[in-house]
């Protein structure tokens, strides 16, 4: 068939569902037709899959007829589709088949992700299918094997979905060094990315394409727009100053949902989904089957299920987390409501999209307060997304715990040549710049574990044998590795099933070690009870009746992103005429009055002095990140200033320090605080450097493979028990073994990421450019409030925390007259 004849034939099968290929389809299919690699950049929903897919379906088509085979011949791989979530993997398979079986290709698309059946498992490894969706994680083992790369040696094209999703991640670091193997393997391979609009799109093509800097960036359809709506209080209506949950709201959020044939209402974390949805189940009008229940802690059968539903139009309303952002299509879905602030412009941009997936369709959302001044931040996302503003994502880079994993795969599958796979590693972003002594590094860690674990045989797992190779022989600590690959952590996670019945999920185990026979909790969107807790299972039974506790999930608390921080800023020095910045007037008329507004040409800082104590807050709005090593630098150094105790809370607007004897600070004294001079190493005086690394070093031990997982069939091990072996594996190489690779890797992690090290340079940087706005306001301001109650948390048991913020914000409304 010629070229021509199998555009026409696509086109054809486009025009049978109703749709006309878009000009940028087209666009992408003449460049990868011309051989090209490079990166599709297109908004979610914009048909950016078919834009992809149609270029490899034009090239089958044109192919010469193959030679007639057997069903179950070996047949070389066409198509590798990386995905970063299992739950896109399936519905992603779904979307190729529908055109592979619309054009008669008998192309067979398999699946090979941890939800895969066991028959489409063993499909992939065969090397029977034609099409492979796969993770990261699940291509890594799949490499593992020794005969992988023979049946990939025809292999035509890489597709990496949502590379922005991975390009900030360890997992994007585990499937660079993956590429760059597929690339020594067929030097002809095509490789594309897809991804959605990113602050550092140029840098995510040269991290996926290193060997071609100047890739094309093909740009699909614009960005849809995106209308941002809030449900705003009732005018003169009371509205917390400070508070998480936004309950107050449900009468209006449900009128809201009766008023759309299906919606999505996302929250920031899965404790939150929980509870709006008990919340929603108490008043919701119609069958108890229409609402549900999707994030990443429930079992993947009860999230597929809701996904059917989702896709079915079965389901009015799903409560949902971040495990439904991502690009599965729904396109029955009408509305979608978000319950907070977003904390960043793209996740708000993602989330609006998964409304009307359809290309061409306008993106809406619906933003839902849980406390006033989360108005401001609504009114700031409309303005990033009105002047294109979009947060980056940065690459890490030598992460040797993933070069080590990576190593044993590759001693794995046969073995590796030390100075060949150096070549290879260093042609990949994240190792670009590894030097010989890391290297060296990492092969003695792998053979040996390092100069302290030499004389334990559990850390001897690869061997260099006579002929120079270096290779694994011992077939158990095979299985222990293969079991572990990955760069996701899922220690100390606790299953929920019933006792007789099926699997609902997993809670963290330090949540579950609390519970005991007869407690109730709310999960899944259930009231259960606990019968018994046993190998790390908790089995349980419907409750019925009562309340009961819901599940807290770590690393829930997402920060605020840099460019929403800059247009915060901006909202509140009143450069916004939105609705709610309308109705915000008299709050921030008040800030003005007892203090003043922030700006982006000063840093506002206050000094009140209350009963209680002096507090000084500094409001940067940099995200609780950067405000966390801030508040501890400025502790630190206050106290160099004069000999005190100061305790410190933050939140993502500023933060505040509480001292036990009250300092004076005038604007030389605060500009010397601020200063970048010695940021390093005040910081690391300030923060305990060593006790956070050692938390950050238990993660690192995981993916390098020094904590040995749990074999098949024996009891899962309790995240007591990690902490233990990472503690003293930690506390062995600290004393015996003080430059392990391992324990500078978790140093290293601790100020780039925990600390945001790189983030608080540049708000020192920003700060140093800002006039100082000292200000010693009567009372506390409505920017204040927040960050003293939250100061507060920590001292009170939960209801006595309430009970005092209640009181003092009803006090400051008498006094204030708000």
């Amino acid at each position: 068939m010629t070229r021509r004849e199998a555009m026409r034939r696509l086109v054809a099968w486009f025009g049978g569902h109703g749709w006309r290929p878009l000009p940028f389809q087209r666009a992408m299919w003449r460049q990868y037709l011309a051989g090209g690699s490079g990166l599709l950049h297109t908004p979610t929903g914009s048909g950016k899959t078919l834009a992809m897919f149609g270029g490899p379906l034009l090239q089958a088509l044109t192919d010469p007829p193959p030679a007639p085979r057997r069903a179950n011949a070996v047949r070389p791989l066409q198509v590798l589709w990386v995905t970063p979530l299992r739950a896109l993997a399936s519905d992603t398979a779904r979307a190729l088949q529908a055109p592979v079986d619309g054009l008669g290709l008998g192309w067979k698309v398999g699946l090979r992700s941890g939800d895969a059946s066991s028959r489409e498992r063993r499909l992939a490894r065969e090397g029977r299918i034609d099409v492979l969706v796969t993770t990261p994680e699940s291509l890594a083992l799949l490499l593992s094997y020794p005969d992988t790369l023979e049946r990939l040696r025809q292999l035509r094209c890489v597709v990496v979905d949502e590379w922005h999703e991975l390009l900030g991640s360890k997992r994007g670091v585990l499937l660079q060094l993956n590429l760059a193997l597929l690339r020594g393997n067929a030097p002809s391979l095509q490789l594309w990315g897809l991804s959605a609009t990113l602050g550092n799109l140029a840098q995510a093509r040269d991290v996926l394409l290193p060997h071609l800097p100047d890739a094309p960036i093909v740009e699909g359809a614009r960005p849809r727009p995106v209308t941002v709506r809030s449900l705003l209080p009732a005018p003169g209506e009371r509205f917390a100053w400070a508070g998480h949950l936004g309950l107050a709201q449900l009468p209006r959020v449900l009128e809201a949902l009766m008023a759309a044939r299906s919606s999505l209402l996302f929250t920031n974390t899965r404790a939150q989904a929980e509870l709006w949805h008990r919340a929603l189940a108490a008043v919701w009008p119609e069958a108890a089957q229409t609402l549900a229940l999707h994030h990443g802690s429930l079992d993947p059968a009860l999230r597929q299920q809701v996904e059917d539903g989702l896709r079915a139009g079965a389901l009015r309303c799903v409560v949902a987390t971040s495990s439904l952002d991502l690009g599965v299509d729904f396109p029955e879905v009408e509305q979608v409501l978000q319950l907070g602030s977003p904390k960043g412009v793209a996740r708000l941009r993602q989330r609006a999209g998964r409304a009307h997936h359809r290309p061409g369709a306008s993106g809406q959302v619906l933003c839902i307060p849980s406390h006033a001044l989360e108005l401001a931040e609504y009114a700031a996302v409309r303005r990033a997304l009105r002047d294109g503003a979009v947060e980056a994502r940065r690459p890490p880079v030598l992460s040797l715990d993933v070069l080590a994993q990576h190593a044993v795969s590759r001693a794995l599958a046969g073995g590796f040549d030390a100075a060949a796979l150096l070549a290879q590693v260093r042609g990949t972003h994240a190792f670009a710049t590894l030097s010989s002594l890391q290297w060296q590094a990492v092969l003695d860690f792998i053979v040996q574990g390092g100069q302290a674990l030499a004389q334990y045989p559990d850390f001897h797992k690869v061997v260099r044998d006579a002929d120079g190779c270096y290779r694994m022989h011992d077939r158990r600590q095979a299985l222990r590795h293969r079991l572990s690959i990955g760069t996701i952590s899922s220690d100390g996670s606790v299953r929920v099933q019933f006792l007789r019945g099926g699997s609902l999920g997993a809670v963290e185990e330090q949540f579950a070690s609390r519970l005991r026979r007869g407690d109730r909790f709310q999960f899944a969107g259930r009231l259960l009870e606990l019968v018994q807790l046993r190998d790390m299972t908790a089995h349980v039974r419907l409750a019925r009746g009562g309340d009961g506790v819901v599940p807290r999930w770590q690393g829930g608390q997402l920060p605020l992103s840099a460019p929403l921080g800059i247009e915060l800023e901006a909202v509140l020095s009143g450069a916004d005429n939105s609705a709610e910045a309308r109705w915000l007037q008299p709050l921030l008329a008040l800030q003005a009055q007892l203090s003043a507004r922030p700006s982006p040409a000063h840093l506002l800082v206050e000094d009140v002095r209350r009963r209680e104590g002096q507090f000084l807050f500094v409001y940067p709005f940099a995200g609780r990140h950067v405000h966390e090593a801030l508040a501890a630098l400025l502790a630190l150094r206050c106290t160099r200033v004069q000999r005190n105790s100061i305790g410190y809370a933050v939140n993502d607007h500023g933060l505040v320090l509480a001292p036990a004897d009250a300092v004076t600070l005038d604007a030389t004294a605060w500009r010397g605080l601020l200063d970048s001079e010695r940021l390093l190493d005040d910081l690391r005086e300030a923060v305990n450097l060593g006790e956070l690394a050692r938390r950050q070093f238990r993660g690192i031990a995981r993916v390098a493979g020094l904590l040995v997982p749990s074999l098949p069939g024996a009891a899962p091990r309790s995240l007591r028990q990690l902490q233990a072996s990472a503690g003293l594996l930690y506390d062995v190489l600290r004393e015996h073994d003080p430059g392990h690779l391992l324990l500078d890797l978790a140093e290293r992690e601790v100020l780039e990421d925990a600390l945001d090290l790189p983030g608080l340079q540049r708000v020192l940087a920003r700060i140093g450019t800002q006039a100082l706005a000292l200000q010693s306001p009567r009372s506390l301001t409505p920017l204040g409030f927040p960050l003293w109650a939250e100061r507060l948390r920590g001292q009170f048991s939960n209801e006595d925390w309430r009970t005092r913020v209640l009181r003092a914000a009803a006090q400051l409304e008498r006094r204030h007259g708000h």
